[in-house]
């Protein structure tokens, strides 16, 4: 980035809410009639994607990465006269980057992750904890974060953390009550403003701001928090530090909730509150995330915000306030234009005046260009990742891809499951004998399979294996973690995965979507180890597993058996029947990750032969009047053919880089 541009954007840092290159002057106190032009900023969900690249692939990916995120900053900054700067979590997990400083080479207490690096240059003016920050503990919470917490077990070090504050209302220590980070903070900053008389003068405001987690971190990190930490419901919460931070001068509140929309009648395990948070008197802007979505999104005539119950998806309102959610991975940002009114000896939001919108890195023109002093930031942090990620492993003579799984190709998860099976069945001789005579099975889902567009798929070319390519195969630093279920349990589970398929009206002429694109793909669990069962999409979704069997034989409601997933899966994570942490055999202390790394050394030679062929479900068969037809990347049929999948075929190419394919559920 030029020099003059990294001096400008010091200088609006260190002015508060002054211009760009331009140090505030002393404040005063505004008069009636007063008028302002607030723009808040938001990015979310950056997930330690700092750099736009790729671990997994290897290779420049230039519609993420926060260097890009920045570049849209920095014009913001220009373009309005006061901005603010927020960021709503899950930013310190998610790449090979966040793994490599916190488990391979973990940062030292006086040492700033990466990401906050890149953030500290920008400026940031406050954040949230996403629940991805708790996944690597709270030991390294604590040290990353810069935040001694007094809870059970985790020491009490005053380390190195990001420049800005870090708010979270609803989770407290267990052992004192008392919250883990600060519950609210007032920022007082100096903005420009322009008086009745038409003069523009620099005067004061005081922002206040509340962050809120999902209280499912309780069960979806149960191994790093159990009996250490305590949750509020995010309504609960706000309602309890509101007064505090408006008895404490706040002007405006902005309430930053890792969090999406969902108007279900609200409980504290609501996952996606930002709704009913709108609804709480004193709250005048939302932030929101989580949901890996944007909001507003005005150009998407599908957006399931079009028609939510009081909620404006062009102007980016819900329930009356201004609102923003900023993407993910830091493809866009969040942009909420607050006009300003000084009323009653204070500033107020004028929501007639005030909009929100989502800018992306991309445009008509390509990818707006990186911000290179955040690339020079972090090139120690960044080039150490690409070395470790290319450490071998092994090798393997086919290709692991996701690009047809919703059409029985599970390779790429079968080799997954055959590591936790692995790993399972020797644990459970060493130290379970009691469960030993169980059948064990795997659970594995397609982490990346299209939600994020064309490039959004697991793709391991034949070949030499290295870490990389586990970490493309299992995303997550998810530990591994063994339920003991029944029959009835297993098909359960696998009607819950199954609704990620449309139910299929064979008398229809008219092309038929077998895929929801709504439902997450991490949901779809394939179970293997000698299980087989076909899945009837004609039938309502909740009816559609038939003809489960073990090793041949049908499969009965009382026939028990271990199943190995993941802590977030065994918690409860993804809502799956029966799986609710009180079933859980064991929690192991290494990843699942680490166990199909080892799984892969020890084997060296990876064969579809061994692997690659263990299709263990079919659809029913039926015929179908017209085409049923899902999305996939495009160029990738000759990966079907190999899979041996030929009732697949090309239907049309998008020629953006995706194609829909056809598939013959009769064959």
């Amino acid at each position: 980035m030029k020099q003059w541009l990294l001096a400008a954007a010091a200088a609006a840092f260190l002015a508060g809410c002054a211009a760009p290159g331009q140090m505030a002057k002393t404040p005063t106190q505004p008069a009636a009639g007063a008028r302002a032009q607030l723009a808040i900023l938001e990015t979310t969900d950056i997930h330690s994607n700092v750099m736009s690249y790729d671990y997994y692939k290897l290779a420049e990916d230039k519609s993420i990465g926060l260097e890009r995120a920045a570049t849209l900053v920095h014009a913001a900054r220009k373009e309005f006269p006061n901005t603010l700067l927020f960021d709503a979590g899950d930013t310190i997990q998610g790449t090979v980057l966040a793994d490599y400083e916190a488990q391979v080479k973990p940062i030292a207490c006086g040492q700033e992750l990466a990401v906050y690096k890149a953030m500290d240059t920008l400026g940031y003016d406050a954040g949230t904890i996403g629940n991805h920050e708790f996944n690597y503990g709270l030991s390294f919470l604590s040290q990353a974060t810069g935040t001694a917490f007094d809870v059970s077990g985790v020491p009490v070090e005053h380390c190195k953390g990001p420049n800005f504050p870090l708010v979270l209302s609803n989770v407290f220590s267990a052992k004192d009550g008392k919250p883990l980070y600060a519950p609210w903070k007032l920022l007082t900053r100096t903005i420009r403003t322009q008086a009745a008389d038409g003069k523009t003068i620099q005067t004061p405001i005081r922002i206040g701001v509340l962050g809120f987690t999902p209280t499912w971190i309780l069960d979806w990190d149960k191994r790093n928090l159990d009996g250490k930490v305590t949750v509020m419901g995010p309504v609960e919460a706000a309602q309890k530090y509101l007064p505090e931070v408006k008895a404490a001068g706040a002007d405006i509140v902005v309430a930053i909730c890792h969090c999406g929309l969902n108007p279900a009648p609200y409980t504290d395990r609501l996952e996606n509150v930002g709704w009913h948070l709108a609804g709480v008197a004193g709250i005048d802007v939302l932030l929101l995330g989580h949901s890996h979505d944007i909001f507003p999104n005005p150009q998407n005539p599908k957006s399931h915000y079009a028609n939510m119950p009081e909620v404006d998806n062009v102007r980016g309102f819900v329930r009356g306030v201004p609102a923003a959610m900023g993407n993910y991975f830091g493809r866009s940002l969040g942009v909420i234009e607050l006009a300003l009114a000084w009323k009653d000896g204070r500033w107020q939001v004028d929501r007639a005046a005030s909009k929100s919108e989502v800018r992306s890195v991309k445009s008509a023109d390509g990818f707006v260009a990186g911000d290179e002093h955040i690339e020079q930031l972090v090139k120690d942090e960044h080039e150490g990742a690409i070395a470790y990620v290319k450490t071998p492993i092994g090798r393997s003579d086919y290709d692991l891809s996701t690009y047809f799984v919703a059409a029985g190709d599970t390779s790429a998860l079968a080799l997954v499951n055959a590591a936790e099976r692995n790993y399972a069945q020797t644990y459970i001789k060493q130290n379970l004998p009691q469960y030993a005579a169980l059948p064990v099975l795997g659970a594995a889902s397609p982490f990346k399979a299209g939600f994020g567009g064309p490039n959004d798929y697991t793709d391991v070319p034949a070949g030499t294996l290295a870490i990389n390519n586990a970490a493309d195969l299992y995303l997550y630093p998810n530990t591994l973690t063994a339920v003991k279920v029944n029959g009835a349990g297993v098909k359960a589970w696998l009607e819950k995965s199954a609704g990620w398929f449309h139910r299929i009206d064979p008398s229809r002429h008219e092309a038929q979507e077998l895929v929801n694109t709504k439902f997450p793909t991490y949901n779809f669990d394939v179970l293997q180890g000698d299980l087989t069962w076909t899945i009837d999409v004609t039938r309502a979704a909740g009816q559609r597993i038939a003809d489960l069997r073990y090793r041949g034989k049908p499969v009965h409601d009382d026939q028990d058996f271990i199943v190995v997933t993941n802590n977030y899966r065994a918690s409860g994570g993804g809502g799956f029947p029966g799986l609710d942490g009180s079933n859980i055999v064991f929690s192991a202390p290494d990843t699942n990750r680490d166990a199909l790394i080892g799984f892969v050394r020890e084997q060296r030679e990876i064969t579809r032969r061994k692997f690659g062929d263990q299709r263990n479900w079919h659809f029913a068969k039926v015929k179908t009047a017209g085409p049923v037809v899902f999305t996939s990347a495009a160029g990738k049929l000759g990966i079907a053919r190999a899979a041996g999948l030929a009732n697949v075929a090309l239907f049309k190419d998008n020629g953006d880089g995706s194609a829909v394919y056809s598939i013959d559920l009769s064959r």
